[in-house]
């Protein structure tokens, strides 16, 4: 859920310094009284840009007012040009202080071990069985991980015994025949009940609001269990902020500030199974924004982000689901996590390996050039650009921009995702 915020920055700042364009009869002070509501929007958009995004960088909130009053009556001490350029060059030296960083975390990782206790669901077995688990290799072939002799009559395997109480969020029919959530909550205190239940409204209304969870929307049952924590709030190791919480889930997960993962996913277990479910979500109580989704597994993210909330739980969703993956580019400590000699088994992702066997193909129109020129005359167009997966060479996604890449620049998923998406759901519901 990383994101380099360099390029915001630099459009915050030729917004700043075109407003006066060097002609500074179009802004004048006291001309302004009847966009008080622009007016003000235009600032609160600065301010969470601000606050939010490069909350790490530090500022000085009157210089910025400044600026914008100087630059807006064309009275600016600094070009449009030159301003830009400041800025370039301290964004690129902080990324240059993130290379380092990662590759400190890499050589740490490769001389310290971990491991994190991990769970499947498969059906109660009636008799003795053996339980084999297959997980891809670097090769992208399936091999068996792990095995297990299981007898159900067994004095080890625990029954369950339900501890927490549970609500309805959603309901539309058969689990048999739909998708069913599990809303879990994260660093609410005993007295925070209602907060989350609020979250959770909140939840099916933007989830619900974005395409094509829109038009689905009657094939989803949405539950959540109530399970208070002993604080209020969340782990920030970052921030030296520690909190003792249900689901035990921390930010800077790898290193990353806005990674927020849960270590032990065997607790999340125990906490969903009080209600039927497929699909595991996490409401964390913050405002910070971050999170992360892992196919299969469960997704995680701020509950009380002031105004990205929906846009990051359905792109949180997309990897939960069905494994969409990151379309973006960043400096991250996992850049090189697809081998370009594989084709990623992603449907929105392709290192041209294996292109010509996913749905994606027949998609692109005839006569678009593959891999596809990343510029505005493809803008619409399903093509093959170069980027995704958070590498800037060699991997390849199918739209300019979507949900799954920058999710602050548009509201929709790409027409590769959106099949992705709808096909799974139908798949799921048979």
């Amino acid at each position: 859920m990383k994101k380099i915020f360099f390029a915001a920055a630099l459009a915050g700042a030729a917004m700043l310094a075109s407003c006066g364009g060097g002609n500074a009869d179009g802004v004048q002070k006291g001309s302004l009284s009847k966009f008080d509501s622009l007016s003000y929007a235009l600032g609160a958009n600065i301010g969470y840009s601000l606050g939010y995004q490069m909350k790490d960088i530090p500022f000085d909130a009157q210089l910025i007012r400044k600026g914008v009053e100087e630059t807006a009556l064309g009275k600016s001490s600094l070009s449009h040009d030159d301003a830009l350029e400041t800025l370039r060059t301290y964004f690129m030296t902080k990324r240059g202080e993130r290379a380092q960083a990662i590759a400190k975390q890499r050589a740490e990782a490769d001389s310290v071990r971990r491991s994190y206790p991990e769970s499947v669901v498969f059906p109660y077995p009636r008799r003795p069985c053996r339980i084999e688990i297959f997980g891809r290799n670097a090769g992208g072939h399936f091999e068996k991980r792990f095995s297990q002799n299981i007898d159900p009559a067994s004095c080890f395997v625990a029954q369950f015994t339900p501890r927490y109480e549970t609500f309805e969020v959603a309901y539309n029919g058969n689990p048999a025949h739909r998708v069913d959530i599990v809303l879990l909550p994260e660093g609410y205190g005993a007295g925070e009940r209602a907060k989350f239940e609020a979250a959770c409204r909140e939840f099916a209304r933007e989830f619900f609001s974005y395409s094509p969870f829109r038009e689905y929307a009657s094939r989803f049952n949405i539950r959540a269990v109530w399970a208070p924590s002993a604080d209020s709030g969340v782990t920030i190791p970052g921030e030296r902020v520690w909190r003792n919480t249900a689901c035990g889930a921390s930010f800077y997960t790898f290193g990353s500030e806005r990674y927020q993962m849960v270590d032990d996913f065997q607790r999340l277990r125990d906490i969903a199974a009080h209600v039927p479910y497929d699909y595991i979500y996490v409401l964390s109580n913050t405002q910070k924004y971050g999170g992360g989704g892992i196919f299969n597994f469960y997704g995680i993210s701020a509950a009380h982000h002031p105004t990205r909330t929906g846009k990051i739980y359905v792109h949180e969703f997309g990897h939960l689901l069905l494994g969409l993956g990151d379309e973006y580019v960043g400096t991250t400590s996992y850049d090189d996590m697809y081998a370009r000699d594989i084709e990623p088994w992603e449907a929105n992702l392709t290192t041209l390996v294996g292109f010509e066997d996913k749905f994606w193909k027949a998609m692109v129109p005839a006569g678009t050039p593959v891999p596809t020129p990343d510029t505005p005359e493809y803008e619409g167009v399903v093509g093959v650009f170069e980027g995704g997966g958070y590498a800037a060479k060699g991997v390849y996604r199918p739209w300019r921009n979507c949900l799954m890449n920058n999710l602050h620049r548009t509201d929709e998923f790409c027409p590769v995702c959106t099949k992705a998406i709808c096909d799974y759901i139908e798949f799921l519901c048979r």
